[in-house]
């Protein structure tokens, strides 16, 4: 014998599967929003850490001259290459290491200890892609850095 279910319980399941889906939405976009994140930072480490082994080969006659800007434009092309939104070349800082390892400035004809390649000033909104959670954009700074020892 079968029976009908009461009017009281005929929408219980429809508001169910309303709030599963609401919460599977939110954790989806999440994902897609953070896996973005993600893919657009490796992109920049890879991009630093090319730059730094290009300095750290580069010739000591002309380190300062036009190796740093080659080193800023690598990182740049691998930026535009991975579409990463609002990159500059500015964000990009090669810095010349002293032998102990501190900080110094690049010179032409002089052999630095090492090399460091960083991203400064960067950061990506997570959250506007979604339209239903845009009202909550969070800003995170991306700032790969990759240093290398000098090898010539």
């Amino acid at each position: 014998m079968r029976t009908c279910p009461s009017s009281k319980q005929s929408g219980a399941a429809l508001v169910e599967f309303g709030l599963v889906v609401s919460i599977l939405f939110l954790l989806l976009a999440g994902t897609y929003e953070f896996g973005r994140a993600f893919a657009y930072y490796d992109a920049l480490s890879k991009g630093t850490r090319d730059a730094a082994r290009y300095m750290s080969v580069a010739k000591k006659a002309t380190i300062n001259s036009s190796s740093v800007s080659n080193a800023k434009d690598i990182v740049k092309n691998a930026a535009d290459n991975a579409k990463v939104p609002g990159f500059a070349r500015s964000n990009v800082v090669v810095t010349c290491l002293d032998a102990s390892y501190n900080d110094s400035t690049c010179v032409d004809g002089n052999a630095p200890g090492g090399i460091r390649v960083e991203i400064t000033g960067y950061a990506i909104n997570i959250g506007q892609t979604i339209p239903l959670i845009g009202s909550s954009v969070r800003n995170i700074n991306l700032t790969p850095r990759t240093t290398m020892r000098y090898m010539l």
